[in-house]
Protein backbone atom coordinates (compact mmCIF):
# COMPACT_ATOMS: atom_id res chain seq x y z
CA UNK A 1 0.00 0.00 0.00
CA UNK A 2 1.18 3.48 -0.34
CA UNK A 3 1.25 6.30 2.39
CA UNK A 4 -0.88 6.30 5.07
CA UNK A 5 -2.55 10.02 3.81
CA UNK A 6 -3.95 11.19 0.57
CA UNK A 7 -1.69 12.35 -1.95
CA UNK A 8 -1.03 16.31 -1.45
CA UNK A 9 -2.07 16.82 -5.02
CA UNK A 10 -5.18 14.63 -5.11
CA UNK A 11 -8.27 17.36 -6.15
CA UNK A 12 -11.45 15.22 -5.88
CA UNK A 13 -13.96 17.02 -8.25
CA UNK A 14 -16.46 19.82 -7.42
CA UNK A 15 -19.46 17.25 -6.24
CA UNK A 16 -22.08 19.22 -8.52
CA UNK A 17 -20.44 17.22 -11.53
CA UNK A 18 -23.60 17.29 -13.32
CA UNK A 19 -25.62 14.07 -11.88
CA UNK A 20 -29.06 14.06 -11.79
CA UNK A 21 -29.76 13.69 -8.19
CA UNK A 22 -32.72 11.70 -8.63
CA UNK A 23 -33.24 9.10 -6.25
CA UNK A 24 -34.96 9.30 -3.28
CA UNK A 25 -35.09 8.04 0.23
CA UNK A 26 -37.49 5.55 -0.67
CA UNK A 27 -35.62 4.22 -3.56
CA UNK A 28 -31.80 4.31 -1.92
CA UNK A 29 -33.23 1.90 0.96
CA UNK A 30 -35.25 -0.52 -1.29
CA UNK A 31 -32.09 -0.73 -3.62
CA UNK A 32 -30.00 -1.34 -0.61
CA UNK A 33 -32.44 -4.14 0.90
CA UNK A 34 -32.76 -5.35 -3.29
CA UNK A 35 -28.72 -5.18 -2.50
CA UNK A 36 -28.84 -7.72 -0.26
CA UNK A 37 -31.48 -10.17 -1.74
CA UNK A 38 -30.00 -11.66 -5.03
CA UNK A 39 -29.73 -15.14 -7.07
CA UNK A 40 -26.95 -16.20 -4.50
CA UNK A 41 -29.81 -16.53 -1.69
CA UNK A 42 -32.02 -18.12 -4.52
CA UNK A 43 -29.99 -20.50 -6.40
CA UNK A 44 -26.52 -20.55 -4.98
CA UNK A 45 -28.09 -21.91 -1.37
CA UNK A 46 -29.05 -25.09 -2.36
CA UNK A 47 -25.54 -26.21 -3.11
CA UNK A 48 -24.39 -24.41 -0.43
CA UNK A 49 -26.77 -27.20 2.24
CA UNK A 50 -26.01 -29.83 0.14
CA UNK A 51 -22.52 -28.97 1.63
CA UNK A 52 -22.72 -27.60 4.40
CA UNK A 53 -26.27 -28.76 5.79
CA UNK A 54 -27.67 -26.70 8.44
CA UNK A 55 -25.05 -25.08 9.26
CA UNK A 56 -25.19 -22.88 5.96
CA UNK A 57 -27.14 -20.81 8.35
CA UNK A 58 -23.99 -19.80 10.33
CA UNK A 59 -22.29 -18.94 7.31
CA UNK A 60 -24.49 -16.88 5.60
CA UNK A 61 -24.91 -14.97 9.27
CA UNK A 62 -20.62 -15.21 9.84
CA UNK A 63 -20.33 -13.60 6.13
CA UNK A 64 -23.30 -11.22 7.39
CA UNK A 65 -21.26 -10.01 9.74
CA UNK A 66 -17.95 -9.06 7.59
CA UNK A 67 -20.06 -7.15 4.81
CA UNK A 68 -21.58 -5.10 8.15
CA UNK A 69 -17.31 -4.05 8.95
CA UNK A 70 -16.99 -3.45 5.04
CA UNK A 71 -19.92 -1.29 4.41
CA UNK A 72 -19.67 1.04 7.74
CA UNK A 73 -16.07 1.40 6.49
CA UNK A 74 -17.48 2.61 2.95
CA UNK A 75 -20.21 4.53 5.17
CA UNK A 76 -17.69 6.72 6.79
CA UNK A 77 -15.40 7.32 3.81
CA UNK A 78 -18.74 8.30 1.96
CA UNK A 79 -19.51 11.33 4.36
CA UNK A 80 -16.57 12.19 5.06
CA UNK A 81 -16.72 13.90 1.74
CA UNK A 82 -18.96 13.70 -0.96
CA UNK A 83 -18.81 11.08 -3.51
CA UNK A 84 -18.80 12.08 -7.07
CA UNK A 85 -19.63 8.84 -8.68
CA UNK A 86 -18.16 6.03 -6.65
CA UNK A 87 -16.06 4.14 -4.55
CA UNK A 88 -12.79 4.10 -6.36
CA UNK A 89 -12.13 8.00 -5.42
CA UNK A 90 -11.47 6.93 -2.42
CA UNK A 91 -9.26 4.33 -3.40
CA UNK A 92 -7.24 6.74 -5.58
CA UNK A 93 -7.30 9.41 -2.85
CA UNK A 94 -6.13 7.43 -0.21
CA UNK A 95 -3.86 3.88 -2.05
CA UNK A 96 -2.68 6.05 -4.84
CA UNK A 97 -3.70 6.40 -8.65
CA UNK A 98 -2.72 2.53 -9.76
CA UNK A 99 -5.38 1.46 -7.25
CA UNK A 100 -8.07 3.29 -7.60
CA UNK A 101 -7.53 2.74 -11.44
CA UNK A 102 -7.56 -1.06 -10.90
CA UNK A 103 -10.30 -1.01 -8.19
CA UNK A 104 -12.60 1.12 -11.09
CA UNK A 105 -11.70 -1.50 -13.61
CA UNK A 106 -12.21 -4.55 -11.57
CA UNK A 107 -15.85 -3.55 -10.31
CA UNK A 108 -16.59 -2.44 -13.73
CA UNK A 109 -15.52 -5.71 -14.95
CA UNK A 110 -17.54 -7.44 -12.01
CA UNK A 111 -21.07 -6.54 -13.25
CA UNK A 112 -19.63 -6.68 -17.07
CA UNK A 113 -19.50 -11.17 -16.05
CA UNK A 114 -22.37 -10.84 -13.51
CA UNK A 115 -24.28 -8.88 -16.30
CA UNK A 116 -24.09 -12.07 -18.78
CA UNK A 117 -24.29 -14.30 -16.24
CA UNK A 118 -27.58 -12.97 -15.27
CA UNK A 119 -29.16 -12.55 -18.52
CA UNK A 120 -28.15 -16.35 -18.94
CA UNK A 121 -29.87 -16.93 -15.95
CA UNK A 122 -33.24 -14.99 -16.74
CA UNK A 123 -33.12 -16.40 -20.21
CA UNK A 124 -33.51 -19.97 -18.01
CA UNK A 125 -36.19 -18.92 -16.29
CA UNK A 126 -38.51 -17.84 -19.24
CA UNK A 127 -37.63 -21.15 -20.56
CA UNK A 128 -39.74 -22.77 -17.39
CA UNK A 129 -42.84 -20.99 -18.60
CA UNK A 130 -41.58 -20.95 -22.50
CA UNK A 131 -39.42 -23.52 -23.22
CA UNK A 132 -39.92 -23.34 -27.16
CA UNK A 133 -38.51 -19.64 -26.98
CA UNK A 134 -34.50 -19.81 -27.78
CA UNK A 135 -32.43 -18.94 -24.94
CA UNK A 136 -30.73 -16.46 -26.82
CA UNK A 137 -33.57 -14.43 -28.14
CA UNK A 138 -34.70 -14.24 -24.20
CA UNK A 139 -31.66 -12.93 -23.27
CA UNK A 140 -31.57 -10.20 -26.55
CA UNK A 141 -34.85 -9.00 -25.37
CA UNK A 142 -34.00 -8.63 -21.14
CA UNK A 143 -31.18 -6.76 -22.10
CA UNK A 144 -32.60 -4.58 -24.85
CA UNK A 145 -34.93 -3.67 -22.47
CA UNK A 146 -32.73 -2.84 -19.40
CA UNK A 147 -30.71 -1.14 -21.66
CA UNK A 148 -33.45 1.55 -22.50
CA UNK A 149 -34.74 1.88 -18.06
CA UNK A 150 -30.96 2.66 -17.88
CA UNK A 151 -30.76 5.13 -21.18
CA UNK A 152 -33.58 7.17 -20.18
CA UNK A 153 -33.16 8.84 -16.64
CA UNK A 154 -31.45 7.79 -12.88
CA UNK A 155 -35.38 8.16 -12.10
CA UNK A 156 -36.56 5.29 -14.12
CA UNK A 157 -33.57 3.03 -12.56
CA UNK A 158 -34.58 3.74 -9.40
CA UNK A 159 -38.26 3.32 -9.64
CA UNK A 160 -37.62 0.00 -11.57
CA UNK A 161 -35.11 -1.32 -9.14
CA UNK A 162 -37.50 -0.29 -6.12
CA UNK A 163 -40.17 -2.23 -7.41
CA UNK A 164 -37.94 -5.21 -8.32
CA UNK A 165 -35.99 -5.09 -4.64
CA UNK A 166 -40.52 -5.23 -3.70
CA UNK A 167 -41.48 -8.35 -5.38
CA UNK A 168 -37.75 -10.05 -3.72
CA UNK A 169 -38.81 -8.58 -0.59
CA UNK A 170 -42.01 -9.26 -0.61
CA UNK A 171 -41.30 -13.47 -1.65
CA UNK A 172 -38.95 -14.01 0.93
CA UNK A 173 -41.57 -12.20 3.47
CA UNK A 174 -44.07 -14.53 2.29
CA UNK A 175 -42.09 -17.69 2.50
CA UNK A 176 -41.04 -17.02 6.23
CA UNK A 177 -44.72 -16.77 7.14
CA UNK A 178 -45.84 -19.37 5.20
CA UNK A 179 -42.98 -21.60 7.10
CA UNK A 180 -43.60 -20.19 10.08
CA UNK A 181 -47.18 -21.56 9.57
CA UNK A 182 -46.76 -24.96 8.75
CA UNK A 183 -44.26 -25.54 12.05
CA UNK A 184 -47.02 -23.66 14.12
CA UNK A 185 -50.13 -25.10 13.01
CA UNK A 186 -48.96 -28.29 11.32
CA UNK A 187 -50.88 -27.60 7.95
CA UNK A 188 -49.87 -28.66 3.92
CA UNK A 189 -47.98 -32.02 2.60
CA UNK A 190 -45.00 -30.83 5.15
CA UNK A 191 -46.62 -30.70 8.04
CA UNK A 192 -46.15 -34.21 9.75
CA UNK A 193 -42.10 -33.71 9.22
CA UNK A 194 -41.67 -29.77 9.83
CA UNK A 195 -40.14 -29.31 13.15
CA UNK A 196 -37.15 -27.31 14.23
CA UNK A 197 -35.32 -30.45 15.45
CA UNK A 198 -34.87 -31.06 11.25
CA UNK A 199 -31.97 -28.19 11.92
CA UNK A 200 -29.71 -30.79 14.38
CA UNK A 201 -31.21 -34.59 13.76
CA UNK A 202 -30.05 -35.68 10.26
CA UNK A 203 -25.93 -36.01 11.36
CA UNK A 204 -25.93 -32.91 13.77
CA UNK A 205 -25.70 -28.74 12.63
CA UNK A 206 -21.92 -29.60 10.63
CA UNK A 207 -23.27 -33.29 8.89
CA UNK A 208 -19.70 -32.84 7.19
CA UNK A 209 -17.41 -31.51 9.13
CA UNK A 210 -16.63 -27.95 10.21
CA UNK A 211 -14.10 -27.64 7.43
CA UNK A 212 -17.08 -28.41 4.82
CA UNK A 213 -18.93 -25.65 6.22
CA UNK A 214 -15.89 -22.93 5.94
CA UNK A 215 -15.41 -24.20 2.17
CA UNK A 216 -19.01 -22.74 1.53
CA UNK A 217 -18.08 -19.23 2.61
CA UNK A 218 -16.73 -18.55 -0.84
CA UNK A 219 -20.01 -19.11 -2.32
CA UNK A 220 -21.86 -17.39 0.27
CA UNK A 221 -19.74 -14.18 -0.31
CA UNK A 222 -21.42 -14.12 -4.00
CA UNK A 223 -24.71 -14.12 -2.34
CA UNK A 224 -23.70 -10.47 -0.42
CA UNK A 225 -22.21 -8.83 -4.25
CA UNK A 226 -24.08 -5.48 -4.54
CA UNK A 227 -24.24 -4.54 -1.02
CA UNK A 228 -21.93 -1.58 -2.09
CA UNK A 229 -23.78 -0.69 -5.22
CA UNK A 230 -25.32 1.81 -2.04
CA UNK A 231 -21.32 3.42 -2.21
CA UNK A 232 -22.48 3.94 -6.21
CA UNK A 233 -25.77 5.66 -5.82
CA UNK A 234 -23.99 8.26 -3.23
CA UNK A 235 -23.89 10.58 -5.72
CA UNK A 236 -27.25 10.42 -7.28
CA UNK A 237 -29.56 10.55 -3.95
CA UNK A 238 -31.15 13.26 -3.26
CA UNK A 239 -30.06 13.45 0.82
CA UNK A 240 -27.14 11.24 1.15
CA UNK A 241 -26.66 12.93 4.33
CA UNK A 242 -29.32 10.87 5.63
CA UNK A 243 -30.58 8.10 3.44
CA UNK A 244 -26.66 6.07 3.36
CA UNK A 245 -26.27 5.92 6.70
CA UNK A 246 -30.01 4.64 7.46
CA UNK A 247 -29.34 2.20 4.09
CA UNK A 248 -26.38 0.63 5.94
CA UNK A 249 -27.18 0.37 9.30
CA UNK A 250 -30.35 -1.54 8.47
CA UNK A 251 -28.15 -4.15 6.84
CA UNK A 252 -28.01 -6.14 9.57
CA UNK A 253 -31.87 -6.46 10.32
CA UNK A 254 -31.92 -7.32 6.33
CA UNK A 255 -29.35 -10.25 6.57
CA UNK A 256 -31.54 -11.01 9.85
CA UNK A 257 -34.46 -11.65 8.35
CA UNK A 258 -34.07 -12.50 4.93
CA UNK A 259 -30.72 -14.93 4.55
CA UNK A 260 -30.58 -16.06 8.56
CA UNK A 261 -34.45 -16.02 9.05
CA UNK A 262 -35.50 -17.63 5.39
CA UNK A 263 -32.87 -20.50 5.80
CA UNK A 264 -33.90 -20.90 9.42
CA UNK A 265 -37.85 -21.69 8.61
CA UNK A 266 -36.95 -23.36 5.15
CA UNK A 267 -34.20 -25.73 6.98
CA UNK A 268 -36.91 -26.40 9.79
CA UNK A 269 -39.62 -27.20 7.28
CA UNK A 270 -37.51 -29.63 5.33
CA UNK A 271 -34.83 -31.95 6.15
CA UNK A 272 -31.14 -30.51 4.71
CA UNK A 273 -30.33 -33.69 2.84
CA UNK A 274 -33.96 -33.04 0.41
CA UNK A 275 -31.83 -30.67 -1.10
CA UNK A 276 -29.12 -30.72 -3.59
CA UNK A 277 -27.39 -28.14 -5.75
CA UNK A 278 -28.61 -27.24 -9.53
CA UNK A 279 -32.22 -26.40 -8.22
CA UNK A 280 -33.73 -23.36 -5.86
CA UNK A 281 -34.40 -24.54 -2.30
CA UNK A 282 -36.74 -22.58 -2.14
CA UNK A 283 -38.80 -24.34 -5.12
CA UNK A 284 -37.98 -27.14 -3.72
CA UNK A 285 -39.10 -26.55 -0.28
CA UNK A 286 -42.55 -25.12 -1.58
CA UNK A 287 -43.15 -28.29 -3.21
CA UNK A 288 -43.05 -30.22 -0.82
CA UNK A 289 -45.00 -28.34 1.24
CA UNK A 290 -47.99 -28.49 -1.55
CA UNK A 291 -48.70 -24.85 -2.42
CA UNK A 292 -50.82 -24.91 -5.93
CA UNK A 293 -48.15 -23.03 -8.52
CA UNK A 294 -45.20 -22.87 -5.87
CA UNK A 295 -42.69 -23.29 -8.24
CA UNK A 296 -44.03 -21.12 -10.86
CA UNK A 297 -44.14 -18.65 -8.44
CA UNK A 298 -40.61 -19.12 -7.11
CA UNK A 299 -39.58 -19.15 -10.94
CA UNK A 300 -40.56 -15.68 -11.13
CA UNK A 301 -38.96 -14.27 -8.12
CA UNK A 302 -35.35 -15.66 -9.40
CA UNK A 303 -36.30 -14.02 -12.65
CA UNK A 304 -36.71 -11.17 -11.13
CA UNK A 305 -33.82 -11.42 -8.86
CA UNK A 306 -31.59 -11.67 -12.06
CA UNK A 307 -33.13 -8.98 -13.73
CA UNK A 308 -32.78 -6.76 -10.68
CA UNK A 309 -28.89 -7.26 -10.41
CA UNK A 310 -28.16 -7.13 -14.15
CA UNK A 311 -29.92 -3.71 -14.00
CA UNK A 312 -27.70 -2.73 -11.49
CA UNK A 313 -24.74 -3.83 -13.25
CA UNK A 314 -25.29 -1.32 -16.29
CA UNK A 315 -26.27 1.73 -13.84
CA UNK A 316 -23.06 0.77 -11.72
CA UNK A 317 -20.76 0.32 -14.80
CA UNK A 318 -21.61 3.72 -16.91
CA UNK A 319 -21.06 5.43 -13.60
CA UNK A 320 -17.50 3.44 -12.89
CA UNK A 321 -16.35 3.97 -16.68
CA UNK A 322 -17.27 7.30 -16.42
CA UNK A 323 -15.40 8.15 -13.13
CA UNK A 324 -12.66 6.40 -14.65
CA UNK A 325 -12.67 8.92 -17.46
CA UNK A 326 -12.42 12.18 -15.36
CA UNK A 327 -10.03 10.57 -13.67
CA UNK A 328 -8.03 9.98 -16.71
CA UNK A 329 -7.73 6.21 -16.55
CA UNK A 330 -10.05 5.77 -19.36
CA UNK A 331 -11.10 6.85 -22.61
CA UNK A 332 -12.40 10.56 -22.60
CA UNK A 333 -15.59 9.72 -24.38
CA UNK A 334 -17.09 8.10 -21.57
CA UNK A 335 -16.93 11.30 -19.44
CA UNK A 336 -19.60 12.54 -21.38
CA UNK A 337 -23.05 12.50 -19.98
CA UNK A 338 -26.90 12.56 -21.88
CA UNK A 339 -29.46 15.72 -22.38
CA UNK A 340 -30.90 13.20 -19.32
CA UNK A 341 -27.53 13.30 -16.81
CA UNK A 342 -26.70 9.63 -17.60
CA UNK A 343 -23.63 8.64 -18.57
CA UNK A 344 -24.83 6.88 -21.61
CA UNK A 345 -22.10 5.86 -24.06
CA UNK A 346 -20.61 4.35 -21.00
CA UNK A 347 -23.64 2.11 -20.08
CA UNK A 348 -24.03 1.40 -24.33
CA UNK A 349 -19.95 -0.23 -24.52
CA UNK A 350 -21.03 -1.96 -21.21
CA UNK A 351 -24.35 -3.57 -22.63
CA UNK A 352 -22.29 -4.47 -25.79
CA UNK A 353 -20.07 -6.38 -23.75
CA UNK A 354 -22.93 -8.05 -21.85
CA UNK A 355 -24.40 -9.51 -24.93
CA UNK A 356 -21.46 -11.43 -25.51
CA UNK A 357 -23.60 -13.60 -23.10
CA UNK A 358 -26.55 -13.56 -25.64
CA UNK A 359 -24.05 -15.38 -27.97
CA UNK A 360 -22.70 -17.48 -25.49
CA UNK A 361 -25.55 -18.91 -24.62
CA UNK A 362 -25.70 -21.16 -27.69
CA UNK A 363 -21.66 -22.52 -26.52
CA UNK A 364 -21.48 -22.10 -22.67
CA UNK A 365 -21.43 -25.49 -21.09
CA UNK A 366 -23.42 -26.18 -17.18
CA UNK A 367 -20.43 -25.09 -15.37
CA UNK A 368 -19.68 -21.92 -17.10
CA UNK A 369 -22.13 -20.38 -14.64
CA UNK A 370 -19.93 -21.45 -11.57
CA UNK A 371 -16.43 -19.98 -13.34
CA UNK A 372 -18.68 -16.72 -13.86
CA UNK A 373 -19.98 -16.70 -10.47
CA UNK A 374 -16.58 -17.21 -9.02
CA UNK A 375 -14.96 -14.67 -11.30
CA UNK A 376 -17.52 -11.92 -10.07
CA UNK A 377 -16.66 -13.29 -6.09
CA UNK A 378 -12.83 -12.37 -7.07
CA UNK A 379 -13.78 -8.99 -8.14
CA UNK A 380 -15.72 -8.64 -5.47
CA UNK A 381 -13.34 -9.65 -2.87
CA UNK A 382 -10.84 -7.07 -4.48
CA UNK A 383 -13.20 -4.16 -4.53
CA UNK A 384 -14.16 -5.22 -0.77
CA UNK A 385 -10.82 -5.01 -0.17
CA UNK A 386 -9.59 -1.95 -1.24
CA UNK A 387 -12.86 -0.26 0.40
CA UNK A 388 -11.07 -1.70 3.26
CA UNK A 389 -7.50 -0.39 3.29
CA UNK A 390 -8.84 3.00 1.78
CA UNK A 391 -10.84 3.15 4.71
CA UNK A 392 -7.89 2.44 7.35
CA UNK A 393 -5.32 5.02 5.81
CA UNK A 394 -8.33 7.87 6.24
CA UNK A 395 -8.61 6.91 9.82
CA UNK A 396 -4.70 6.78 10.28
CA UNK A 397 -4.76 10.46 8.31
CA UNK A 398 -7.72 11.62 10.57
CA UNK A 399 -5.80 10.53 13.80
CA UNK A 400 -2.86 12.63 12.62
CA UNK A 401 -5.10 15.81 11.92
CA UNK A 402 -4.43 15.78 8.67
CA UNK A 403 -8.57 15.29 7.63
CA UNK A 404 -11.70 16.46 9.16
CA UNK A 405 -14.50 13.55 10.73
CA UNK A 406 -16.88 11.81 8.97
CA UNK A 407 -20.62 12.15 10.35
CA UNK A 408 -21.33 8.66 10.25
CA UNK A 409 -17.69 7.23 11.68
CA UNK A 410 -17.30 3.19 11.96
CA UNK A 411 -17.56 1.37 15.17
CA UNK A 412 -13.58 0.50 16.32
CA UNK A 413 -12.20 2.90 13.92
CA UNK A 414 -9.87 0.56 11.83
CA UNK A 415 -10.40 -2.56 14.32
CA UNK A 416 -12.92 -4.13 12.44
CA UNK A 417 -11.81 -2.83 9.04
CA UNK A 418 -8.74 -5.52 9.89
CA UNK A 419 -11.31 -8.07 11.04
CA UNK A 420 -12.60 -8.28 7.47
CA UNK A 421 -9.55 -7.90 5.67
CA UNK A 422 -8.13 -11.08 7.48
CA UNK A 423 -11.70 -12.67 6.88
CA UNK A 424 -11.57 -11.82 2.94
CA UNK A 425 -7.70 -12.95 2.37
CA UNK A 426 -9.25 -16.40 4.57
CA UNK A 427 -12.01 -16.82 1.71
CA UNK A 428 -9.30 -16.22 -1.23
CA UNK A 429 -7.39 -19.06 0.13
CA UNK A 430 -10.31 -21.29 0.18
CA UNK A 431 -10.87 -20.51 -3.27
CA UNK A 432 -7.78 -21.27 -4.23
CA UNK A 433 -8.28 -24.51 -2.62
CA UNK A 434 -11.44 -25.53 -4.26
CA UNK A 435 -10.88 -26.93 -8.28
CA UNK A 436 -13.92 -25.02 -9.74
CA UNK A 437 -13.73 -22.08 -8.44
CA UNK A 438 -10.02 -21.66 -8.61
CA UNK A 439 -10.23 -20.20 -12.06
CA UNK A 440 -11.45 -16.99 -11.24
CA UNK A 441 -7.83 -16.69 -10.03
CA UNK A 442 -5.90 -18.07 -12.86
CA UNK A 443 -8.65 -15.37 -14.81
CA UNK A 444 -7.78 -12.88 -12.26
CA UNK A 445 -4.11 -12.99 -12.30
CA UNK A 446 -5.12 -12.37 -16.40
CA UNK A 447 -6.62 -9.81 -15.89
CA UNK A 448 -4.04 -8.23 -13.83
CA UNK A 449 -1.67 -8.78 -16.60
CA UNK A 450 -4.02 -6.54 -18.70
CA UNK A 451 -4.52 -4.11 -15.75
CA UNK A 452 -0.34 -3.13 -15.40
CA UNK A 453 0.10 -3.73 -19.26
CA UNK A 454 -2.71 -0.13 -19.77
CA UNK A 455 -1.48 1.12 -16.71
CA UNK A 456 1.62 1.24 -18.61
CA UNK A 457 0.25 2.52 -21.87
CA UNK A 458 -1.56 5.31 -20.35
CA UNK A 459 1.67 6.62 -18.60
CA UNK A 460 3.53 6.07 -21.56
CA UNK A 461 0.66 8.52 -22.91
CA UNK A 462 1.40 11.47 -20.65
CA UNK A 463 -0.03 9.98 -17.58
CA UNK A 464 -3.48 9.93 -16.22
CA UNK A 465 -5.03 13.53 -16.87
CA UNK A 466 -8.14 14.44 -14.72
CA UNK A 467 -10.92 15.67 -16.50
CA UNK A 468 -13.77 18.57 -15.23
CA UNK A 469 -17.70 17.39 -15.31
CA UNK A 470 -17.82 18.58 -19.34
CA UNK A 471 -15.16 15.76 -20.29
CA UNK A 472 -12.14 18.55 -21.06
CA UNK A 473 -9.16 18.78 -19.43
CA UNK A 474 -8.02 20.27 -16.15
CA UNK A 475 -4.91 22.47 -17.32
CA UNK A 476 -3.83 22.89 -12.90
CA UNK A 477 -3.76 18.86 -13.06
CA UNK A 478 -2.47 17.91 -15.93
CA UNK A 479 0.68 16.11 -15.89
CA UNK A 480 3.31 17.67 -17.44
Amino acid sequence: MTSAAPDKGYEPAAPEEGYERGLGSRQVQMIAIGGAIGVGLFMGAGANIAKAGPSIILMYALAGVVIFFIMRALGELLLYRRSTGSFAEYIREFLGPFFGYATGWTYWLLWVVTGMAELTAAAIYINFWFPSIPQWVSALVFLVLLFGVNLISVKVFGEVEFWFSMVKVTAIIGMIVIGLGVLTLGFSDAGDTAAVSNLWSHGGFFPNGIGDSLMTLQGVMFAYIAVELVGVTASESEDPERTLPKAINTLPWRIIIFYVGALLVLLAVVKWTEFSAGESPFVHGFSKIGIPFAAGIVNFVVLTAALSSCNSGMYSTGRMLRDLATSGEGPRIFARLNIRKSPAIGITFSVLLMGIGVVLNYVVPEKAFTYVTSVATAAGIWSWLMILFAHIQYRRAFRAGRLPASSFPAPGGSFFSWVAVVFLLIVTCMVAYDKDARVSLYVGAGWAVCLVIGWYVLKARGGAQPLDASGTAEPERVSK
